[in-house]
């Protein structure tokens, strides 16, 4: 087996390097959720109901499973910068796509597409990764993970003032020039990692069935984070639909607001990646997830309370983000040469999570409304509290001895 050279494919990594990869984490993935305030004002739009709205979001989160599956493997096989350079392109063409769309069925296909090519920053967190110093490698991931849900939280935000104040289409648009500004800053400013895997994109591709057979403890995590995810697309996905009704009757800008609030989680990103490097990833892990299911029991009383639900919220985004960064931390750990195809198993099984939550809770508000969401998330986050600490009871000596190593 070749050995490959260590200069190439290990630059250092510079506070420069760190900072364009944790904006462009940020500024790509926040157009995964541009549509989630604006799906009511699509829903008037296109004359269609707000479940038949809310599975948009369900495709974009679909679209970014299957992008995942199918092209972030090849950050192993091909020179990580010139795939990212290739994949921008195809992400500005779906937004632009979106903009123009003239009936549901063209925005449903283009929120698809947006989500299969919005996959740059898991190429980007296994490379910040790859070029951290071990001991760092906690803190590094939290800060661009920070960077990630700073982006998905803002991105509501942006996207419910514009869409109050420029219409739903003029959102896709401006995400698509910013894109394109982004590439060129990514050109100059991205160093090159070279790959390690040496073979075809089809034994690249079996291997992956390989890694999910060999390791055991990936599949647990992956499930985990599955499971907590669920419970974040359920919330966001129909916050607005609530908002919109009364006592609120509030539009997609005060849902967009909610993102703010929900902002905080990020800042403890780097604080939650620190603990993480000290080996103390099940404490945080158990902490975190018990957060998420305080929050879905907090919702269930704030109904008609908008103190409530920014308490919720500040408990749910501190909990997905801090059991997410445990979860990257401990994979990357596992296989170094790997890390993208490890990254892509576990990110494919979070977002399949993620789309189960929102049509799930899409589906359980049309019939029962926030009580029926609120239900779909205490389900989520109960069974990932259960099967984190059921398993932790019968390894957990393993788990610690894996993730310290």
């Amino acid at each position: 087996m070749a050995t490959p050279t260590s200069s190439p494919a290990h630059p250092e990594l510079t506070k420069l390097n760190l900072w364009v990869m944790t904006i462009t984490t940020g500024l790509v993935v926040a157009n995964l959720y541009y549509n989630q305030p604006l799906l009511g004002r699509i829903s008037e739009t296109f004359q269609v109901s707000e479940a038949s709205a809310g599975s948009l979001a369900m495709l974009t989160q679909i679209g970014y499973a299957v992008g995942m599956l199918f092209i972030i493997p090849l950050g192993d096989m091909l020179r990580r910068k010139r795939l990212i350079m290739v994949d921008f392109a195809a992400i500005i063409i779906a937004l632009l796509l979106a903009g123009f769309a003239v009936n549901i069925q063209m925005l449903m296909a283009a929120s698809f597409l947006i989500g299969a090519t919005s996959v740059v920053p898991q190429l980007l967190i296994p490379m910040a990764a790859h070029l951290a110093k071990p001991e760092a490698r906690g803190r590094t991931v939290g800060f661009v993970m920070s960077g990630l849900l700073i982006g998905i939280l803002l991105s509501r935000t942006i996207s419910g003032f514009v869409g109050v104040h420029l219409g739903w289409r003029a959102m896709f648009y401006i995400a698509a020039g910013m894109m394109l500004v982004l590439w060129g800053a990514l050109y100059f400013l991205l160093p090159e990692v070279h790959p390690d895997f040496k073979g075809t994109y089809k034994n690249l591709m079996k291997s992956l069935v390989h890694l999910i057979k060999e390791q055991p403890m990936l599949r647990l995590v992956a499930v985990r984070g599955a499971l907590c995810y669920a419970t974040f697309g359920a919330f966001w996905t129909t916050l607005v639909f609530l908002l919109e009704e009364p006592p609120f009757n509030a539009g997609s800008d005060v849902a967009g607001l909610f993102g703010l609030v929900g902002a905080g989680g990020a800042l403890a990103a780097g604080y939650m990646g620190k603990l993480t490097d000290k080996g103390d990833a099940f404490t945080v892990t158990t902490i975190s997830i018990a957060m998420i299911v305080v929050s879905y029991v907090v919702f269930g009383f704030s109904g008609s309370s908008i103190i409530g639900l920014v308490i919720g919220v500040i408990l749910l985004d501190l909990g997905i983000q801090a059991t997410h960064i445990s979860n990257q931390t401990f994979i990357f750990s596992l296989i170094p040469e790997a890390r993208n195809r490890l990254n892509t198993i576990y990110m494919v099984t979070y977002f399949a999570g993620g789309a189960s939550g929102t049509f799930l809770a899409s589906q359980a508000w049309h019939l029962w409304q926030w009580n029926g969401v609120v239900a779909v998330g205490l389900i989520f986050s109960s069974l990932a509290l259960a099967l984190h600490l059921l398993f932790m009871r019968a390894d957990k000596t393993v788990y610690s001895g894996v993730e310290q190593g």
